[in-house]
């Protein structure tokens, strides 16, 4: 794939109308300076901004990268390349977020809420997915499509479902008044564009969760949006609810980018709820999987998992990076009839959105995947002798 190729690849179609921000690591400063994307450049703003933080709590973001001055530049292709192609000693990009905390909201659409359901009562076993999936469906699905979460409607198919045996503590997300919020990963910790993403060695079944992922600020405002993978460890979480950290947080679990998209008058938190994510896996022996994620179906409006996430009830001084949920949840056989979907480490995992671009990552064991070593003391450490601070 020569740069051009990777540039079509990554860029969202419409890039030249697009303000895209992103970080990048040059080994020459030994840690990551903030950009944004102009005229075929990532242009510098870390001397004025030294976080994406930053940029993201300024009273308008999109108008202050856009016209903030710029110190110096890279070129797109090259750092697209350099990423795409694993080097590390030249610049190359990072996850686009920094210091915000990492939250994720879980069971926003239909779809993925029964896959939840079917994994609590298989207690983890694939193997005995099918028969419960089809057991499930037959009476859930004709009570659950058109729900309004927390309505009386909902209130009265919990009812029905009581009635049968089948409510679920997945249900009760997914219908009732609460969504379910978890933090994600730790601050600093998510992987960007070209890295491995990690699942357990132990996990047999598992899946990758392409999202969209809101920038939020400190005030609670959703100023821009990315894509990610929240990966998931269906037989862990499937043993028990309470296994949730398990099944979620591991070493290059959570991948975020390639960029954050600001909002503007040419995209804006309605362009976003009209979304279609895209997911390509491609593995070993010609393996491929393909799926779509549509967030026009989705349980919660973007915005309520927000005002549900932030406000008097918690703050966030450093913003957050809000995982929105998928409908993703594959059935497709891999290894044997009826056992669904699972990793091989090697898959490539492509998420994409028009307006967005596209996250490629490889999939490794957290195990083996580079560990995480950048924190927040080495964060501050680097900008105060960069002089940044």
């Amino acid at each position: 794939m020569d740069l051009l190729d990777h540039r079509a690849a990554i860029l969202p179609e419409d890039a030249d109308d697009a303000l895209l921000l992103a970080r990048l690591h040059d080994p020459r400063d030994g840690g990551p300076s903030v950009v944004v994307v102009r005229d075929g450049r990532f242009a510098d703003l870390t001397p004025i901004t030294p976080t994406v933080a930053h940029v993201l709590d300024h009273p308008a973001p999109a108008a202050f990268a856009a016209e903030a001055p710029a110190t110096r530049t890279w070129s797109v292709d090259e750092v697209l390349h350099a990423t795409l192609t694993g080097r590390r000693d030249v610049p190359h990009l990072l996850a686009p977020c920094d210091i915000q905390v990492l939250k994720a909201c879980g069971v926003t659409f239909v779809r993925s809420m029964i896959e939840r359901v079917i994994e609590e009562r298989a207690a983890g076993d694939r193997a005995g997915a099918a028969a419960i999936r089809a057991r499930v469906r037959e009476v859930i699905d004709g009570h659950i499509g058109e729900l309004v979460p927390g309505s009386p409607a909902a209130a009265r198919a919990k009812e029905v479902l009581i009635a049968e045996g089948l409510w679920s503590q997945y249900l009760e997300v997914g219908i009732g008044p609460d969504v379910e919020v978890f933090t994600k990963a730790p601050v600093l910790s998510a992987v960007g564009l070209g890295a491995d993403v990690g699942i357990w060695s132990r996990s047999t079944w598992n899946n990758p969760e392409p999202e969209l992922v809101l920038a939020v600020d400190s005030r609670g405002r959703a100023v821009g949006a990315t894509l990610g993978n929240d990966v998931n460890l269906r037989d862990v979480e499937g043993r028990s609810a309470l296994l949730l950290g398990k099944a979620k947080d591991n070493n290059a679990s959570c991948a975020i980018g390639p960029f954050i998209r600001l909002f503007d008058d040419a995209f804006t938190i309605d362009d976003a709820r009209a979304l279609d994510i895209s997911l390509t896996v491609t593995g070993d022996g010609g393996f491929r999987l393909e799926s779509l994620s549509s967030l026009s179906e989705i349980s919660r409006d973007p915005l309520d998992l927000v005002a549900q996430v932030t406000g008097p009830l918690h703050q966030y001084p450093d913003g957050l990076m809000l995982f929105t949920g998928t409908m993703f949840a594959p059935t497709q056989d891999r290894d044997a009839p009826g056992e669904g979907f699972t990793h091989h480490p090697g898959d490539v995992v492509r998420i994409s959105a028009p307006r967005l671009g596209s996250l490629v990552n490889t999939v490794a064991h957290s195990e083996q995947a580079p560990p995480w070593t950048f924190g927040i003391r080495a964060l501050m450490g680097n900008l105060a002798r960069r002089g940044l601070l």
